[in-house]
């Protein structure tokens, strides 16, 4: 009876059996849903669909048989018209005119310069390549191209190069009770949790109990045995802020997942890198900043530390001392990389970025060799993959 159906639903990648297609038969046969379409939907996804990651593909293939609608291309997207987009201002460039383009020759020349703009500039500028201004090809400025800049006074970022920001930095902390539409996220993330009765005993021992009352001749002898909780401990640190503004809500819900499942969860924030500070409070950055050697000293190397981040910055950032794009660190954010997960034994990066695209993003690439290659796309088959690494 519903043979093209079942047929449709394996040829998308469900794994329909043949026990799952004769249950649902037998429903249909017990008039579980005669007269009404929505009622069949319901009953045929619960039915077949074993895996919540398959619920999009199973509304697809049921519009196309059921609904008389044409089944959209699998890599659909939808694209903005980019005049919408455009600021009045801002500088765009053909790729072969970006290519023409030369950076300065290093952060020490790039710093070295714009010292010697600031000194001489006396106006504003708009669409030239060397001053201070907007528009232009300068390495200095806002809404403008440069492979490697100082952003000036522009709202947010565009071609994500640049290698520092003079702004004022304000970001949100990410809302931990933001509710995920799925709970796909929450059970790859179960995979973690290690159970362990620890503390005070109230609870009741039921097998315990059984065998001392049959012991003691039939006299009820109650035995308790303390709560079951999950003994694993996460530290999350998060990046927020420029680049990650694109990763909002799929980090929140990573966050509020995290928050669900776990008791010993701690986490902190930090903008790019981490340098020698990570703060709790994104608006109150200063008075809840705690110092990364303090973090270590804090939390035992038991703690699994997970990275969230898109990893796309200057890769200065990474391998310069000074490289931070919002103030002077002493010490490439390289060390402070390999000194964290030098103390956390199992420690890994969640990556929200496409990962076809980490091959053309150099600082993508530091940081996953940094990390010892343990960097897992925020994706549900990502998660599995880190989850599997954390609980070895």
């Amino acid at each position: 009876m519903f043979s093209s159906f079942i047929e449709q639903l394996r040829s998308a990648g469900l794994p329909v059996s043949i026990t799952e297609h004769l249950t649902l038969i037998g429903a249909m046969k017990q008039g579980v849903a005669e007269y009404s379409i929505e009622d069949f939907y319901f009953l045929s996804r619960a039915t077949l669909v074993k895996d919540e990651r398959h619920l999009d593909r199973f509304d697809r293939v049921f519009a196309t048989v059921f609904k008389g609608l044409e089944a959209p291309p699998g890599d659909m997207a939808t694209e903005i018209p980019e005049a919408w987009l455009r600021k009045i201002a801002e500088k765009t460039l053909t790729p072969e005119e970006m290519a023409a383009i030369e950076a300065l020759g290093g952060f020490e020349k790039l710093m070295e310069t714009l010292r010697q703009r600031l000194a001489e500039q006396r106006e504003r500028h708009q669409g030239g390549n060397t001053w201070i201004g907007t528009g232009g090809t300068s390495p200095f400025g806002a809404y403008g191209y440069n492979p490697e800049g100082v952003r000036i006074g522009q709202a947010e970022s565009r071609h994500r190069r640049a290698v520092k920001v003079w702004d004022k930095r304000e970001f949100r902390d990410l809302d931990g009770d933001t509710e995920i539409g799925t709970r796909t996220m929450k059970l790859a993330l179960r995979r973690l949790r290690r159970f362990a009765r620890q503390g005070a005993a109230t609870e009741l021992d039921l097998p315990g109990t059984i065998h001392a009352t049959a012991s003691n001749a039939g006299s009820l002898d109650l035995k308790m045995v303390p709560e079951r909780h999950n003994a694993v401990k996460i530290l999350l640190l998060l990046d927020i802020g420029g680049s990650m503004d694109d990763h909002v809500r799929i980090s929140q819900e990573l966050f509020s997942a995290v928050r669900t499942e776990f008791k010993h969860l701690e986490h902190f924030y930090f903008h790019n890198c981490v340098y020698e500070r990570v703060w709790r409070e994104n608006r109150r950055r200063d008075e809840t900043s705690l110092s990364t050697w303090e973090l270590m000293r804090t939390y035992g190397s038991d703690y699994r530390l997970i990275f969230v981040g898109d990893a796309t910055m200057s890769p200065y950032e990474i391998i310069q001392p000074g490289g931070s794009v919002e103030h002077w660190n002493a010490e490439a954010g390289r060390v402070w990389i390999e000194r964290l997960t030098g103390h956390f034994r199992r420690a890994a990066w969640l990556n929200p970025a496409r990962e076809d695209y980490w091959g053309y993003t150099q600082s993508i690439l530091l940081l996953r060799d940094l990390m010892g290659h343990r960097m897992f796309p925020m994706t549900l088959a990502g998660l599995d993959d880190m989850t599997k690494e954390l609980s070895r």
